[in-house]
């Protein structure tokens, strides 16, 4: 069992108020004190910078907080200076290394010689400095309009076809409706969940498949909300995998609700799919508990006839060669967001082997597929960049 416990969480935010701490002193030291800022402009920025640092551990503490609008203010702005100053830092990294790389080694040297001596030519310093600064702020403003437009926006409908070899023929065109990391909370609420609901509705599949981190808080404070989801139209029903996200956010009374909303809660279980097709055709979904917590793969496939197909929901994009091993055709994930806001698009890809979209010919004998949304809310910052948001239709075929 792998759930996070308070010292990992303490660990976790320690280490985040460090990144948090050395990214605003970067921005410090390029947008304050390299461009000269006279007094009191300089104090008034300094403090500014301070205060927007303090604004995101502030606005992560108070996103625990339930049933206030006050507490959904506070995490809105941080969260969104967050995505801003991410874009930022990046923009400024990236000019200067483009500025280190033209200088090449020997410039790099007579700077690094030059270090301890006044400036030769203070002024014109000052200069390229405030230009990159004004230059960065442009890039960064443009790119987090850009990105909130596309976070807030309705989500793009994917429509996947994905062939099975032993999908029965009867069942040739069965489709699966996939939502995964919606990340209900405190700045995705009533209006978003119900036009994801919607957007799913007029797919009209066959099935609606969740595939984890569906809330960020408490049944108290998001159940009305969630609740709207019991609304999901399927012949075949709604399934619902946990995700990472329901462990920090009460598993325990999340379950039983998403049960009583009419929703199937697979945790390491699987069902026969497409009762009804001419000669009792149907295949076999499997779900299984996040990766984090208590995925147990064998206990959802206990006893199952291997010549039957088979698509298994599981959160993260891990333990695919296992789950391929054991006889899987497609696994439906999410988690990785598909990197969410480039350039963290580039460290998401460094992690993880399966990003976004579907990859075939995976695991033992290049005998699987995987296919992993993008997802269909954010975390974090209301931002997307290179990655928007997705509701996608399977379309499976037989053959």
């Amino acid at each position: 069992m792998h759930v996070a416990r308070p010292l990992s969480f303490v660990i976790f935010f320690v280490v985040a108020l460090g990144i948090l701490a050395g990214m605003h002193g970067y921005l410090w030291l390029r947008l304050v004190r390299d461009t000269g800022l006279p007094e009191p402009w300089r104090r008034i920025a300094t403090w500014a910078v301070v205060f927007a640092a303090v604004l995101i551990p502030a606005g992560m503490i108070s996103a625990r907080l339930a049933g206030q609008h006050f507490s959904r203010v506070i995490p809105l702005a941080a969260f969104v200076w967050l995505g801003l100053a991410f874009l930022l830092f990046s923009a400024l990294l990236a000019i200067d290394a483009v500025r280190l790389l033209s200088w090449g080694a020997a410039g790099v040297a007579d700077w690094l010689r030059r270090i301890p001596d006044a400036p030769a030519d203070p002024t014109r310093r000052q200069f390229v400095a405030r230009a990159v600064a004004g230059g960065a702020l442009v890039a960064a403003g443009a790119a987090g309009v850009a990105s909130l437009r596309s976070a807030g926006g309705p989500a793009e409908v994917e429509e996947v076809p994905v062939r099975l070899a032993r999908l029965p023929a009867a069942l040739s065109g069965f489709t699966l409706a996939q939502i995964s990391d919606l990340h209900v909370g405190p700045t995705i609420r009533e209006r978003e969940v119900r036009r994801v609901l919607e957007q799913v509705n007029a797919m009209k599949a066959d099935a609606v498949v969740i595939t984890g981190d569906l809330m960020d808080g408490s049944v108290r404070e998001l159940g009305a909300i969630v609740g709207e989801l019991g609304r999901l139209q399927a012949r075949h029903g709604v399934f619902f995998v946990t995700g990472n996200h329901e462990y920090y956010s009460g598993v325990a009374e999340w379950m039983p609700f998403l049960s009583g909303m009419g929703i199937r809660v697979l945790r390491n279980q699987r069902v026969a799919l497409g009762d009804g097709a001419p000669g009792g055709a149907s295949f076999d979904l499997a779900g299984v508990d996040d990766w984090s917590a208590r995925m147990d793969l064998p206990a959802a496939l206990a006893g199952r006839d291997p010549e039957r197909s088979l698509v298994l929901l599981a959160h993260q994009p891990r333990e695919v060669d296992e789950a391929i091993r054991q006889g899987v055709e497609l696994q439906l994930s999410g988690h990785t967001h598909g990197g969410q806001l480039f350039p963290f698009t580039l460290a998401v890809g460094a992690v993880h082997e399966y990003v976004k979209g579907l990859y075939r010919g995976v695991g033992p004998g290049q005998a699987g597929q995987i296919y992993v949304s993008r997802g269909t809310g954010y975390w974090g910052p209301p931002m997307r960049l290179g990655s928007p948001p997705e509701l996608t239709k399977l379309i499976l075929t037989s053959g």
